[in-house]
């Protein structure tokens, strides 16, 4: 019998996940790495819909290229202002395994969006390789 993917057995829901939404300002993501110990975090809009990702990096970078930057322009810029280094590509809820595995080798996490390009989730690396594994130890039995 053929195993079948559903992106579902490996999607942490949006409820579980950590981002931060549009118009955040760059203190605000900062503090979200920081509490969280994650380097890049989705950023979602208003309304639901996905919109990019930002990372550590794509932060220094903005710091260390802005002349004369201080503590107060981090309370004032969003960070959708800021340059994305390498943004995430996100994949539909009927991506194959095959699509999400390829991410996950350049990506630490896949941001999933339904058919309206909604924010619906994430999928980790790290759950990419227990599914592979799980079907390795599944085919050796």
């Amino acid at each position: 019998m053929k195993n079948e993917f559903n992106l579902f057995q490996v999607l942490t829901p949006k409820v579980s996940t950590f981002y931060i939404k549009e118009g955040s300002t760059i203190r605000q993501a900062i503090e979200k790495f920081a509490f969280h110990k994650f380097s890049v975090i989705p950023i979602i809009k208003d309304n639901g819909e996905y919109l990019s990702t930002i990372s550590e990096g794509d932060v220094l970078r903005y710091i260390a290229n802005v002349n004369n930057f201080d503590i107060s322009m981090s309370e004032a810029t969003p960070v959708e202002d800021i340059e994305k280094y390498r943004p995430y590509v996100a994949i539909g809820i009927d991506a194959t395994f095959d699509e999400l595995y390829a991410l996950s080798l350049t990506q630490n996490f896949i941001p999933v969006v339904d058919d309206r390009n909604m924010f619906i989730g994430i999928v980790k690396r790290r759950d990419v390789f227990i599914y592979l594994k799980t079907l390795c130890s599944k085919s050796i039995d």
